[in-house]
């Protein structure tokens, strides 16, 4: 999970909990249940189909990469064959703009790539906050006031675990919440407000850098 969702989650489930004890008296020992945060996100119907939109966007930005790549190549190439037919400061000239417009498509490639991992971010922070409700709901039932990662747990008893409720409980919420036709895959990521074609690497490929001039 982003820090920023882990911070997000932790704020919203300790303040309410605070807020409480300063007008309940414990009965008995604060309980304790664990969360595994990763989880939460990865394996929910809407974390599932966050990841699965993203990877698909990331594979349509690979291929337009290697699409415009080759137009810069042939580009390139015919500048190369002109050479002998022009004078070397028409050549230059031509090169640098050249050089100016493959730099442009980087910048471009580049914000896109940030566009598109910032949109799953986004889409993965309001799962958590969609299920810190269902978490603090769990903590009532179970008397628990303290609600920690995994990650930090050394040991641990099965039964502290909420983690398959949780998913359960917020599959059944989403399931709920969305008409047909509304759910994971109904809408991909919005793309980048950018003209330019050029695509940002996906998780699946490393794209080379579009070439420039000689």
């Amino acid at each position: 999970m982003q820090p920023v969702a882990a911070a997000a989650l932790a704020l919203a489930l300790v303040l309410p909990a605070a807020a409480r004890a300063q007008n309940v008296v414990p009965t008995q020992p604060s309980g304790v249940v664990v969360i595994d945060q990763g989880r939460l996100i990865s394996d929910t119907a809407l974390g599932q189909g966050v990841e699965r939109r993203f990877q698909s966007a990331s594979r349509s930005l690979v291929a337009e990469n290697r699409r415009i790549e080759a137009a810069l190549e042939a580009e390139e190439r015919a500048l190369t064959a002109r050479r002998s037919t022009l004078q070397a400061d028409s050549f230059r000239d031509l090169a640098a703009e050249f050089d100016r417009k493959v730099e442009g498509i980087r910048q471009a490639q580049e914000a896109k790539s940030r566009a598109l991992t910032r949109q799953r971010d986004e889409e993965r922070q309001r799962i958590v906050e969609r299920a810190v409700p269902i978490l603090a709901q769990i903590m009532e039932e179970r008397s628990a006031s303290v609600l920690i990662d995994r990650a930090a747990v050394v040991l641990s008893r099965d039964a502290a675990d909420i983690t398959e409720e949780a998913i359960a409980r917020l599959d059944r919420l989403a399931a709920e919440a969305e008409p047909p036709g509304s759910g994971p895959e109904a809408a991909p990521p919005a793309p980048a407000a950018d003209p330019a074609p050029p695509p940002a690497p996906g998780p699946d490929t490393e794209p080379q850098p579009p070439g420039s001039a000689p």
